[in-house]
């Protein structure tokens, strides 16, 4: 998308009226805003294009608030797949309403199945005492699921329970059907608040710099990054595979392998290489390692190399396109290549995804979980919608989800963590 088209206005349900019910709080002034731009030649062409400098609705606590807390249902629902931060996110999300005194939060179970009656899912009653310890715990308490469903007959389920809060956790699949859940709501005149918070451990939504659970995801890798450097040195010609998740961007590939300079290949999608045939491709330089070194480390991203896998693809329920098992063919291909050139190596091969998604968020990430729940319930409350709230140079903001789902963010081959990334890796040495 040109820059030229990004606009970041915000949609209200109407003007806010009612004091806010927050106590020893410092709210934000209502026209608080985040410079998008980070170039000063970008911020000049900006101001010289329109007129104005282009920036993001800053997040946060307003004076003013549009729904009665009193009077007000709050609904709460995770789909898509697990990430690390889940249940952190709903407790801030629950304890949060809670500081506002919102007296009803239904948990929804099983993503949007939980809001089309024909499924069977009974919602939950979430208060302060149930969500008390889930963070401590991975996954999500909720349940989670796949796949769209009618925005009308789950627009009728939020009017038949009076829910006027609703809060989608999930990745882009998620935001698009918040997206269409919110303009159902419009079109039929509902006073219904539709916030999204951004969840994908691959860290690929646009406009938002940092999603919760990437971050526990590199964290997590070194245990295996280790593992797998221990495996490679303890055999003659080891190496060590490991595949992460990364289904159209290589961040937690990338991230990891900095984290860990014992990655001596990272294969990520946004960068296609050749796996033999040439004096640069990986099996040449894995041979010159071999015959140098005798062990070696790959990490690659799951959507890496998919040029070299033939075959129909399918999609998930999501309506994403599932990548082949790029992890097995090189272990197959290695193995294959070896034999031929009559080189031994000795494949050990680590496909940590899952074990990685569904444990807790540590560290900073909680921190992140916890102001993104804070930061969507009080735009919610001030009567945004058919918005994601996200953190943008250290500023938490409102972004449009129609804009958050216009492009994904990937990794930017020419800049600067991907040339940190080359400068450790074999991509240096080519």
């Amino acid at each position: 998308m040109s820059i030229d088209k990004f606009e970041f206005a915000v949609s209200r349900l109407g003007e806010p009226t009612i004091d806010s019910s927050l106590t020893n709080v410092k709210f934000e002034n209502e026209a608080a805003s985040v410079i998008y731009c980070q170039e000063p030649e970008d911020v000049e062409y900006y101001l010289k294009k329109r007129g104005k400098i282009l920036s993001m609705e800053k997040a946060g606590p307003r004076s003013k608030i549009f729904h009665d807390p009193s009077w007000s249902k709050a609904a709460v629902l995770t789909a898509g797949g697990l990430c690390p931060g889940l249940n952190s996110v709903i407790k801030g999300i629950v304890n949060t309403l809670s500081r506002y005194k919102v007296p009803v939060v239904y948990g929804i179970r099983y993503g949007y199945e939980g809001l089309v009656p024909s499924y069977g899912h009974e919602p939950m009653l979430l208060d302060d005492a149930i969500v008390d310890d889930i963070h401590e715990k991975g996954g999500t308490i909720l349940g989670s699921s796949r796949g769209r469903q009618d925005e009308k007959i789950m627009v009728e389920t939020l009017v038949r329970m009076n829910i006027n809060l609703l809060f989608c956790i999930g990745g882009d699949g998620t935001l698009r059907c918040a997206h269409d859940i919110a303009n159902e709501v419009k079109r039929r005149g509902l006073s219904i608040s539709v916030v999204a918070i951004p969840k994908t451990i691959d860290n690929d939504i646009s406009f938002i710099d940092q999603t919760f659970g990437f971050e526990t995801a590199v964290y997590a890798t070194n245990e295996v990054i280790m593992a797998a450097h221990g495996e490679a040195e303890g055999a003659y010609n080891g190496i060590g595979l490991i595949t992460v998740m990364g289904r159209d961007s290589g961040f937690i590939a990338a991230y990891a392998s900095l984290a860990n300079s014992h990655i001596n290949y990272c294969l990520i999608p946004e960068e296609p290489f050749e796996l033999s045939g040439s004096p640069t491709s990986l099996w040449e330089h894995l041979k010159k390692r071999m015959k140098k070194r005798h062990h070696a480390v790959i990490i690659v991203a799951e959507g890496a190399g998919q040029h070299l896998l033939s075959g129909e693809r399918q999609k998930d329920k999501s309506g994403n396109i599932l990548h082949k098992d790029i992890g097995e063919y090189l272990k197959n291909e290695l193995k294959r290549l070896s034999a031929e050139d009559n080189l031994e190596i000795n494949i050990k091969y680590f496909n940590p995804s899952y074990q990685i998604r569904s444990r807790p968020a540590q560290g900073t990430d909680s921190v992140l979980c916890l102001m993104l729940a804070q930061n969507a319930v009080h735009a919610a409350m001030s009567g945004r919608t058919d918005i994601v709230v996200g953190r943008w140079n250290n500023n938490y903001t409102h972004v449009p989800i129609a804009m958050a789902t216009s492009l994904r963010k990937t990794i930017d081959v020419n800049g600067s963590l991907w040339r940190s990334v080359r400068s450790v890796t074999w991509k240096n040495y080519e």
